[in-house]
């Protein structure tokens, strides 16, 4: 890296990062995560989003320290090359952009299943293109869609929320909490949730795009994080007083099948569409946070170097957006990726494992490396904790990663 490289434009205050915080979480994962967790942990579901909240926070405290100390594009990648060593970080940016990648095609396909089921590929496809078109139009459009969505989406929310706890099928007994499939349900269902609460920490990925960095990322990100937790708990607890653990573990779309059982069904539409556009603010947040990511790891060589360009009017990643909108939209297109939100949780797990390893590097106070050890001890057992399919992908992925490194590496030295 030289001095001399494109930067980006800081554009991004507070309120606009904890926008982007809010539109990479508050997405699709609420709309379809729940049915999963359910099924998984049972009566345990509520404690499963609980253990997935205190792995988040953990995460996002060490992100905002490193942010702070390193406001560039591309989040754990450039923490663990610092910190850690340049294999490490390598490997951060290497889960992040393969799982992300997948799940912004799942989320296009989501896109697609709620707006038109039987073109489902085709409906997604489009939605790639759209929005990879709005990102290269420059954060500002990118940060004022994503206010629309959030809005909109936290709308339709709330009237499930309300709708659920003012009908008379309401009953605060489902809600009793046990463990009905043991310790091992919990465990799987936080690491299915996890999928939900995966991009508070997208504002550190766009550091190099944020105004007064220091300052605004330590702030922006617990405080996306904490909206989202509270909005997360209402749904959760509103659906369960409606449908009870096993109606949600067997529902296909939990918030809809909820509102119908309260008695509600003129609002199944609306969460219909609320889902659509959930799944379009996470497609748009995961397509800017992959692209930044992959600009980082191109500026080190770790990927063609042209993907490290700066559009000269825009200042944005032009051509890594690009690339990053062309291979989402061919997966779209071919790909079922309904098993993604394993493989995505895998993926992240392992990018956030490392970055409290570098936030451990910060200090050798104890006080200072309790948060850390939490959060990487905390990575490690959900990650573990996954369906078998999800584990054995992603281990081989990574696998695959490390060794695209290593024979980089060798051909470098001859």
């Amino acid at each position: 890296m030289t001095s001399s490289r494109p930067e980006l434009r800081r554009t991004l205050g507070l309120g606009d990062a904890v926008v982007v915080g809010l539109g990479s979480m508050i997405g699709a994962g609420i709309f379809a995560a729940l049915g999963p967790a359910a099924r998984a942990a049972g009566s345990g579901l509520l404690l499963g989003l609980a253990l997935a909240a205190v792995v988040a926070y953990c995460n996002a405290m060490s992100s905002a320290r490193l942010a702070a100390l390193y406001p560039a594009s591309g989040g754990t990648y450039v923490y663990g090359r610092e910190r850690l060593g340049a294999f490490w970080g390598y490997l951060a940016g290497w889960s992040f952009i393969v799982g992300k990648t997948a799940s912004c095609a799942a989320m296009a396909l989501t896109v697609g299943a709620y707006v038109w089921p039987s073109h489902a590929h085709a409906v997604a496809v489009a939605a790639v293109v759209a929005l990879t078109a709005v990102n290269y139009g420059g954060l500002q459009k990118s940060a004022w869609l994503t206010r629309v969505i959030v809005a909109v989406v936290l709308a339709v929310l709330a009237s499930v929320v309300v709708g659920c706890f003012g009908s008379d099928v309401a009953d605060a007994g489902r809600l009793d909490i046990g463990l009905s499939s043991g310790a091992d349900g919990v465990l799987e269902a936080a690491g299915l949730l996890f999928f939900a609460f995966a991009g508070y920490a997208r504002v550190a990925t766009l550091g190099e795009e944020v105004r007064d960095p220091a300052r605004t990322i330590p702030r922006a990100i617990p405080l996306a994080l904490g909206i989202a937790l509270a909005v997360y708990a209402a749904v959760a607890v509103a659906v369960l007083s409606v449908l009870g653990p096993a109606g949600l573990g067997l529902a296909q779309a939990p918030l809809a099948d909820a509102v119908r059982a309260a008695g509600l069904p003129g609002l199944v539409p609306v969460v219909r569409v609320g889902a659509a556009v959930a799944a379009l603010g996470s497609l748009l947040a995961l397509i800017l946070g992959v692209s930044r990511t992959t600009l980082a790891m191109a500026r080190d060589r770790h990927l063609p170097g042209a993907l490290a360009a700066v559009h000269p009017r825009f200042q944005v990643p032009h051509r890594a957006e690009l690339a990053v909108g062309v291979v989402v939209a061919a997966l779209a297109a071919s790909v079922d990726v309904r098993g993604a939100i394993g493989f995505s949780s895998f993926g992240v797990l392992a990018y956030y494992a490392i970055a409290n390893a570098s936030a451990w590097t910060l200090s050798p106070a104890p006080a200072s490396r309790v948060v850390p050890v939490l959060g990487l001890l905390g990575c490690v057992t959900l990650a573990c904790a996954l369906p078998g399919a999800s584990v054995v992908v992603g281990a081989a992925v990574l696998a695959v990663g490390a060794a695209a490194y290593g024979v980089r590496l060798w051909a470098a030295s001859r």
